[in-house]
């Protein structure tokens, strides 16, 4: 029996795989690899781990930002409706000044009237008792004074009395 390179070749291969069985390389193998795979697997867990934390915060800086808009929104509206009412607050207060200096205003305006009126009719007056006196001395004599100072006299006497 004449053996050929093929055989060899053949006895050279069952030796290869009688070794790699008996020093366990397959095992070896798929104990690396199922490690590689559990370490694959972890890191994809904490991968989605993470992917859900990073949605929950931003979910929460979503709702933040929303709560610090509508907070920003409630405090413009605030300002507007205060700065209405000290708008509406400052008018009615100047409508209400200019009301009472115009009163005031007319008051004196009325009371320089009256003013003015006394005063023509007490220059009147003055100047009627001064023709009056001009008159009546010109025209009375002694008897005719004396007859006007006795009755004015009475008279006073009938007022006071």
């Amino acid at each position: 029996m004449h053996f050929d390179a093929t055989f060899y070749a053949f006895v050279g291969l069952i030796l290869f795989l009688a070794l790699i069985a008996y020093l366990k390389v397959p095992g070896m193998m798929a104990k690396g690899l199922d490690a590689r795979a559990e370490k694959i697997q972890n890191e994809l867990a904490e991968a989605k781990r993470l992917r859900e934390e990073a949605q929950h915060l931003l979910a929460e800086y979503q709702r933040k930002r929303k709560d610090a808009e509508a907070e920003a929104a409630s405090i413009v509206a605030s300002a507007e409706r205060e700065a209405s009412a000290l708008t509406a607050e400052a008018k009615q207060k100047t409508e209400e000044y200019v009301a009472r200096r115009t009163a005031l205003s007319e008051q004196k305006i009325k009371q320089a009237e009256a003013d003015a009126i006394n005063a023509v009719r007490a220059a009147a007056v003055d100047l009627a008792v001064a023709a009056a006196e001009k008159v009546i001395a010109s025209k009375a004599d002694a008897a005719t004074g004396k007859a006007l100072f006795d009755n004015a006299i009475s008279e006073v006497k009938a007022r006071l009395n």
